[in-house]
């Protein structure tokens, strides 16, 4: 289905844009209510209250994001990236690699995971407050 392959990237590819922007009431747009959100090597939430939980608190150091597209695979409803997060807080840029699966039904997001190495999270926001 070429048709819902392309639609299911775009819909993923608006959410990341919006979220990348960190204009949060713009990326749950993309989302469905019920959304289920999995930091594989943390947690899961779901809905749009449990999403922003968990992104709000992790952006709001950041000055600029730049979420690089490196490789991408869609199959109908399912989209596969590969990654590279870019983030500028005042004390420069970090980088985070991360591969993402998600799932796009009726034009929003259902299923949202991230993969990513946890120590490397972790020096993001190392130096702030600092």
């Amino acid at each position: 289905m070429p048709g819902q392959d392309a639609d299911s990237l775009e819909v993923v590819e608006a959410f990341l844009e919006a979220a990348a922007r960190m204009d949060f009431d713009r990326a749950l747009d993309h989302l469905a209510e019920d959304v289920e959100y999995t930091n594989i090597p943390l947690l899961t939430v779901h809905g749009h209250a449990g999403v922003r939980e968990v992104v709000e608190p992790f952006f709001e150091p950041i000055r600029e994001n730049e979420f690089l597209i490196l490789r991408k695979a869609v199959t109908g409803p399912v989209v596969f990236l590969e990654r590279l997060d870019r983030h500028r807080l005042d004390h420069g840029w970090r980088e985070l690699p991360v591969n993402s699966v998600f799932e796009v039904h009726d034009g929003k997001i259902t299923v949202w995971r991230d993969y990513f190495d946890l120590a490397t999270a972790a020096t993001i926001h190392a130096g702030v407050g600092a």
